[in-house]
């Protein structure tokens, strides 16, 4: 090649654009795309005017717009246009549209905007492009005021423009907007244009206006892929999947196959319905499609197995994912939290934290959810911490959710801290420390907050009285309890099963029974389960065994296979002392293959949880154990401490009994606690079981002996001993 400067200055009102110094653009487009040699020493010769002829026969359009088309970096662009200026045809409106193209394509939004404000009189195919790009990186606004100016300059739209702008005000959304657009549609005759159309159903659909979407979609002569898909995830992504699978069902009835996009909506569906086996069948047509690495559909798969139950291979996805983003992070997290995996979903919090990645309202709620889960009052305390350094921390719903979790981890008081720092509360802010209260037992501060909830102009809801019923129950507040269910219909509010068999468990426990029969046999729904449990349970309490009897009928008949139903009956034979009926019970169960729950208890020890059950001697520091244990009983039986006999369920002689009862999870965790713990650390422990009389009793008693404050969360609530009294005034 002949030599040349290797520099050029250039001045010119686009100079702007580009820096003051630009590479020749035969070297440029030599070394940056690699054409055959012939065509750049021909522009050499167009360079200096030394052939006029060919010069004249040259075609500018198809030879710069190959080398726009085949630009892979933004200087291939400025260079072309830098070219286009040296030669003056910087106003060819084709070759201005491919470069603002070729910018958009490179994600260079920025200069496309730059070159086309320097374009005099833009025609449509300017404006589709600029319009395009902006749609395409999600720039809704800068894409809708972009056709307001189009309009305003009187250019017509074409079937290009109106889809772009449709997508535009579908995502920010502005539905005004989009129904002007619509009615521009039909002004100008686009309205058998299944492109135009297509953009129409997903404006609608992401507005949620799924019912008008419809209406377009039925009216269309032609359906493609396009079309099917912009219906299904309406549907899914409107709270109706049960219609977004009927129509994945009646494209596949036409011929029609789905893409990745239908997909991904179609097992969204199928995870909002929990339908695990024909979502993998969905899975299984992603594989045959060779879509399984396809980012949005991971994350659905995630979703999917996670919300299922089936985290494990939900982990198998997330792990495919080199850069999870905070969606699928959401959806792990969120998985494990609600599948009984607190443990996990808190570890993966963490390793997403320790990575600086940034979480959103959801992350946050399913992280605290999995800290109530685990029960840890010192990773409580790490949680609110981290929250309260958090953008988070005025989120009301994320709020709400630690007020739970304090409750659930034993500290209601903590829980009331939250929530009076909470500035916006909601019904469900209110709800949650009720709850709370609720679950602690007390019942009067519960009755309190509700009227100052009512005084703050707050409607309760359902869930506001079943907190307040629950309250009620774990405080023996019968009347209280009455007077709030008969006035939830002043709300509105219906009362589902678990209000009924809140106000069975109540008037059972304070030993109304035949009201709490009576009251059953009025309900104007189906008795349930929990109805009739409430009532057994009641009547093992009193020991009444006839209507234990009647009530145990009834849930066999519900459900024929619930271990849960044939412990009771047999605790209720038990508790009358009716040991042949025990036996019988046990034989039915062995029959249908039933067996019980074995009890278990933990207590946390500096942020860590140890598990024991009756009789465990399987702690490395077991004899230490088992000699606390020995010691507390001796000063027990010194203190006057008499075991309660009706807490054994076996037919056991007074030696066996004893043992048995002193062995149980519970007193094993409060010696393992008093060893390893500084005098007057406060003892944490939560039991799978309800906690039993003897139990208790000696609980009461050991918490004066030892000078501590002994928490304990059984399967109903949590009791809080303290100088030889319970929270729960031996109410449970």
């Amino acid at each position: 090649m002949a030599s040349s400067p290797l520099l050029t200055r250039i001045s010119h009102p686009f100079s702007s654009l580009y820096p003051t110094k630009i590479t020749p653009f035969y070297w440029a487009t030599e070394q940056s795309f690699k054409f055959p040699s012939t065509p750049f020493n021909f522009v050499k010769h167009l360079s200096s005017n030394d052939n006029p002829t060919i010069f004249h026969n040259f075609n500018f359009d198809s030879f710069y717009a190959n080398l726009i088309d085949n630009s892979s970096h933004k200087i291939n662009i400025t260079q072309v246009h830098a070219k286009l200026l040296l030669l003056g045809i910087q106003q060819n409106g084709f070759l201005v549209s491919k470069l603002v193209n070729a910018a958009v394509n490179l994600g260079e939004i920025s200069y496309a905007r730059k070159v086309f404000d320097k374009f005099p009189d833009p025609d449509v195919f300017l404006w589709n492009a600029i319009i395009r790009g902006y749609s395409k990186y999600n720039l809704f606004a800068s894409a809708v005021e972009m056709y307001s100016r189009m309009q305003v300059l009187w250019v017509s739209p074409d079937g290009y423009t109106l889809p772009h702008v449709l997508k535009a005000c579908g995502g920010i959304p502005s539905f005004r907007m989009g129904q002007q657009v619509h009615g521009q549609i039909f002004r100008l005759g686009f309205e058998k244009d299944v492109f135009v159309q297509n953009g129409v159903v997903a404006f609608y659909a992401k507005c949620g206006k799924i019912a008008s979407a419809k209406v377009v979609f039925d009216r269309l002569e032609i359906r493609n892929v396009v079309s099917w898909t912009s219906m299904i995830s309406g549907y899914a992504h409107n709270g109706q999947p049960i219609e977004a699978l009927r129509f994945f069902d009646e494209m596949r009835s036409t011929g029609v196959m789905p893409d990745w996009i239908a997909l991904v909506s179609v097992i969204r569906a199928h995870t909002d319905v929990e339908d695990l086996e024909h979502g993998k069948s969905i899975h299984s047509c992603v594989i045959k499609m060779g879509l399984e690495l396809e980012p949005d559909l991971l994350i659905a798969l995630t979703a999917m197995y996670a919300k299922c139950g089936q985290v494990m291979v939900a982990r198998s996805f997330f792990n495919l994912v080199k850069l999870p983003n905070l969606i699928l992070w959401n959806a792990m997290i969120s998985g494990y939290a609600k599948n009984g995996y607190a443990e996990e979903a808190v570890k993966l919090f963490r390793d997403m934290i320790s990575h600086n990645i940034k979480t959103d309202s959801i992350t946050a709620r399913s992280a605290v959810l999995a800290c109530a889960q685990v029960g840890s009052f010192d990773l409580a305390r790490w949680m609110d911490n981290y929250i309260s350094k958090s953008e988070h921390k005025d989120d009301v719903f994320v709020n709400s959710a630690l007020i739970d979790m304090f409750a659930k981890c034993g500290n209601v008081d903590m829980a009331r801290m939250v929530f009076n720092r909470t500035l916006d509360k909601d019904v469900v802010v209110w709800s949650s420390m009720i709850v709370g209260y609720g679950l602690h037992g007390r019942g009067r501060e519960a009755l309190d907050l509700y009227q100052l909830m009512k005084q703050s102009g707050v409607s309760p809801n359902a869930v506001t009285f079943l907190g307040l019923l629950t309250a009620c129950n774990h405080s023996g507040l019968v009347e209280d309890g009455w007077q709030l269910f008969h006035c939830m219909k002043d709300y509105g509010i219906e009362p589902r099963h678990q209000h009924y068999s809140c106000l069975v468990d109540l008037l059972g426990r304070s030993g109304y029974l035949d009201q709490a029969y009576d009251f059953i046999m009025n309900m104007p729904i189906e008795p349930g389960v929990s109805v009739w449990g409430a009532l057994l349970s009641a009547c093992k309490i009193h020991r009444h065994v006839t209507l234990g009897e009647y009530a145990a009928e009834r849930l066999f008949s519900l459900e024929s296979y619930n271990t849960g139903h044939y412990v009771q009956l047999s605790n209720l034979y038990a508790s009358a002392r009716m040991w042949d009926r025990v036996t019988k019970i046990r034989v039915l169960m062995r029959e249908k293959g039933l067996s019980k729950d074995l009890g278990y208890s933990l207590i946390e020890i500096n942020g860590k949880l140890e598990a024991f059950r009756v009789g465990d001697k399987s702690h490395p520091r077991s004899k230490e154990i088992f000699e606390e244990l020995e010691s507390l009983e001796r000063r027990l039986k010194q203190a006057g401490f008499v075991p309660d006999r009706n807490s054994s369920l076996h037919d056991l002689n007074e030696e066996e009994m004893e043992e048995t009862l002193c062995n149980h999870s519970e007193r094993l965790a409060i010696a393992f606690g008093l060893i390893s713990t500084a005098q007057g650390t406060t003892l944490r422990i939560t039991k799978n079981l309800r906690a039993c009389i003897n139990c208790h009793s000696a609980t009461k008693l050991i918490s004066k002996l030892v000078n501590r404050e002994i928490i304990v969360r059984d399967a109903n609530r949590f009791h809080h001993f303290k100088d030889g009294v319970c929270s729960c005034g031996d109410y449970w």
